[in-house]
């Protein structure tokens, strides 16, 4: 499964919902930072959103993190009050909005879809590449793209890279990441998330078919799902993603993650 191009490491240690700690040769980075308890209820309007599970980690179990990637920080399934301790004096990636939201913290890059950002982290150099989301109308929500020289090259002559979605459905914009970089692992929040407004349930995470739609237009050498269990609003666990998986055709694409555990992708 794991492609014979890429030249460094990659282990994955499924914290809850979006939350991981990506270690990289070493590094690592966390995305979209939440730690509260099992029971925890947030009313943001439309709805009440409240979490089943407590997440496998809390703040106190985590190793040095080097950077973070928050895909949008205004909704609280991404970064809850503890997980917004952990932005304070660190480096952060986030939406434009985000980054003026965050304010003031010298440490927070605000992002615009495709711009791509050398950087320092851990004392590696990375690229950091913003992708486009489609999630709440009105809203900013980003995805990033991960590429070091370390990685290596493809014998397509792309960069290898590690894609990580954000919340977001599928939009053909994405393709467009196919022609920049050669991903090895694709990260995805999925749980095909639904919101109720008065005429319509919106969705705004990827359902499977998405997930794998992607997955083949992006000649990914691996899915890892995320963002699919423990919230009253997402519709599609484990067992129907898996369904799915299987149905496409790219079940033995997929790496499953246990939280808490940290699973060795590369």
């Amino acid at each position: 499964m794991p492609s014979s191009s890429f030249k460094s490491t990659l282990s994955i240690t499924h914290i809850g919902t979006a939350t991981a700690i990506l270690e990289i040769d070493g590094v690592c980075l966390l995305t979209d930072p939440f730690f509260s308890p099992a029971g925890t209820e947030f009313d943001v309007g439309l709805m009440v959103l409240k979490i089943s599970e407590t997440p496998a980690l809390g703040l106190a179990d985590l190793p040095p993190i080097d950077a973070i990637l928050l895909s949008h920080e205004d909704h609280v399934d991404n970064l809850d009050p503890i997980g917004r301790q952990l932005v304070d004096g660190r480096l952060v990636f986030t939406t434009m909005d985000g980054a003026k939201n965050l304010a003031p913290r010298p440490g927070v890059r605000g992002m615009k879809p495709w711009e791509t950002l050398s950087v320092s982290i851990g004392g590696k150099p990375f690229q950091v590449t913003a992708t486009p989301c489609q999630h709440l109308p009105g809203g900013e929500c980003t995805g990033f793209v991960l590429t070091t020289p370390d990685f290596g090259v493809d014998a397509d002559g792309l960069p290898n890279a590690i894609y990580f979605s954000g919340d977001t459905v599928y939009i053909e914009e994405l393709n467009q990441i196919a022609d920049k970089f050669h991903v090895v692992a694709a990260i995805c929040n999925l749980g095909d998330a639904q919101i109720p407004l008065p005429d319509v349930h919106l969705q705004v995470t990827m359902d499977g078919k998405q997930a794998a739609r992607l997955f083949r237009e992006l000649k990914a050498d691996v899915l890892v799902p995320m963002h699919y269990e423990s919230w009253n609003h997402f519709t599609q666990g484990r067992e129907d993603l898996a369904r799915v998986f299987k149905e496409e055709g790219i079940e033995d694409k997929i790496c499953w993650l246990i939280p808490g555990v940290a699973k060795k992708v590369f």
